[in-house]
């Protein structure tokens, strides 16, 4: 895999660990440097209409071995000045899926036009952040939104649709099922979980924003979870995210029924090299389990 060629739906990637939309892919150098490390595609940071400053510093505590808690607030150049962010990634022929958000299904579908003319390989739809008031998981905890968003973009857009949805709700595969019934091409699953971190010595919140998404190892245990229960219900691509680090952890979420993964938090923990390492170990990892390739991996962990 980390040598050759994977589909991923109608994709065809170097391998299936992809650079996720977060902190690292904050502009084209970024994101070019995370090809170069041996990611087979990048997501870029979430895009909105409008530039947008986003929080005020504190954003990000680091919580020992658990993991990050950021409250960024989706800071971002706005759709105008998306293609020359990107452009350093794209001269290096790095396949970049564009990370959106938007208020409502109107606002994505119009976002997804603009995104679809600046070369990205694919949408991936923000339905999932738990920290800016009015967009990601506010919107994406209905199904019925999910189902609207994404049903919009597919009707403006011939490129291929990820809905990445949120933990932060009772049934997650309910919101992956809405977003299949709409056109959906993957799922991605799954963004941060709403956490709080609080100084003792200052009495008051670490972050300036209060709550934030906790990512991380810590998150391993639920996005499997969440993959797992998807798995059961969807016959779309699963792309599964949170607290991969290693060949190991991305294997677990093939067995899990994931079908490429993202890896965030440990770019910033281990280095951008941890992209092609992962890369690596996943490959290896298919092989010592005896499966001809890593399709036949890909939810081998549920009962048969």
């Amino acid at each position: 895999m980390a040598e050759g060629s994977y589909r991923l739906g109608s994709l065809t990637l170097r391998n299936p660990v992809l650079l996720a939309s977060g902190i690292w892919g904050e502009s084209g150098r970024s994101m070019a440097e995370a090809y170069r490390a041996g990611a087979g595609a990048v997501v870029s940071k979430s895009i909105g209409t409008l530039p947008r400053a986003g929080y005020p510093n504190p954003t990000v505590e680091v919580l020992g071995p658990w993991g990050m808690l950021n409250a960024m607030g989706l800071p971002n150049p706005g759709m105008e000045r998306y293609p020359e962010e990107i452009a350093e990634a794209r001269a290096l022929g790095t396949p970049i899926v564009g990370s959106l958000f938007g208020k409502d299904a109107d606002e994505f579908a119009s976002l997804a036009r603009s995104m679809a003319r600046t070369g990205v390989v694919a949408l991936e739809l923000n339905l999932s952040c738990p920290h800016a008031k009015g967009y990601g998981s506010e919107l994406g905890q209905d199904p019925e939104a999910v189902r609207e968003v994404v049903r919009a973009v597919k009707g403006a857009v011939s490129l291929p649709v990820w809905a990445k949805i949120t933990p932060n709700t009772h049934d997650p595969a309910g919101l992956a099922e809405a977003a299949e019934s709409a056109g959906a091409d993957a799922i991605t699953a799954i963004n941060t979980v709403r956490a709080l971190a609080i100084d003792p010595t200052l009495a008051r919140p670490v972050l300036a924003h209060g709550t934030g998404g906790l990512s991380g190892p810590a998150l391993k245990p639920i996005g499997l979870a969440c993959v797992w229960s998807i798995f059961d219900r969807v016959r779309i691509p699963i792309v599964g995210v949170g607290g991969i680090a290693t060949g190991d952890d991305a294997y677990e979420y093939v067995l899990a029924g994931a079908r490429a993964i993202e890896v965030g938090t440990a770019v910033s923990t281990h280095g951008v090299s941890v992209l092609g390492s992962v890369a690596r170990g996943l490959e290896e990892q298919v092989r010592r389990g005896g499966f001809p390739d890593l399709d036949h991996a890909v939810g081998a962990a549920h009962p048969r």
